[in-house]
């Protein structure tokens, strides 16, 4: 049954029926290029839900002050802003995974999720609307990194929760002949393929419009 309740549409829309990656194929680079592993994926989303969810925020209370002719480098400057403070947090606290996520971390900035967001839903909402829109955009974005991560992780490396050696947990013993294709981007394009066959078999399955 379909809530009537516009902040329940705002907070779940992003999760299944507009998921930005499953469904929108938004903000790709990043998602084929930081998900070898689950920790990786789910650091990337965790850092874009952020600044998603400040970014929305602050457009949306802008939103009558900021000049129509303007309203894009404005939005820039505004994500920039947050991917900045979120690049120095993660520096100081979370080295390693600022490495591995490397360029794709500054590269937030031009990610066309957010950018579309705060074009297309936070500059024309009020503000609790807008926050719920970039939670579920967040969600969903970060839901399928932590699924794409986990099939080329599976496959590619025959771990789950690595690299690092002190949390991998090794699935199929020492015999296991990784898949090296699903560790790098070309195997991120092939399970990515995959995945989207299956999102749309489930769509078509319980007719999810």
């Amino acid at each position: 049954m379909k809530s009537s309740n516009p902040y329940l549409q705002d907070l779940t829309r992003g999760i299944v029926k507009e998921n930005p990656v499953f469904v929108m194929l938004l903000g790709m680079c990043p998602v084929l290029g930081v998900t070898a592993f689950i920790v990786n994926g789910f650091g990337m989303g965790l850092a874009a839900t952020a600044v998603l969810i400040c970014s929305n925020l602050v457009v949306s209370l802008l939103r009558n002050y900021i000049p129509p002719q303007v309203r894009i480098p404005c939005f820039i400057v505004i994500i920039a802003t947050f991917v900045t403070i979120i690049e120095m947090v993660l520096k100081a606290f979370q080295p390693v995974l600022y490495d591995a996520l490397g360029v794709f971390v500054p590269l937030i900035v031009v990610n066309c999720i957010i950018l579309g967001r705060a074009e297309a839903f936070a500059s024309k909402r009020p503000v609790l609307r807008s926050l719920m829109d970039g939670i579920g955009m967040g969600i969903g974005l970060t839901l399928a990194l932590v699924i794409l991560s986990t099939v080329r992780e599976v496959i590619g490396q025959g771990t789950i929760l690595g690299p690092d050696p002190a949390s991998a947990i090794h699935l199929f013993g020492s015999s296991y002949e990784p898949m090296a294709l699903f560790a790098l981007p070309p195997g991120a394009f092939i399970a990515l393929g995959f995945l989207l066959a299956i999102v749309n078999v489930l769509f078509k399955r319980f007719n999810i419009k």
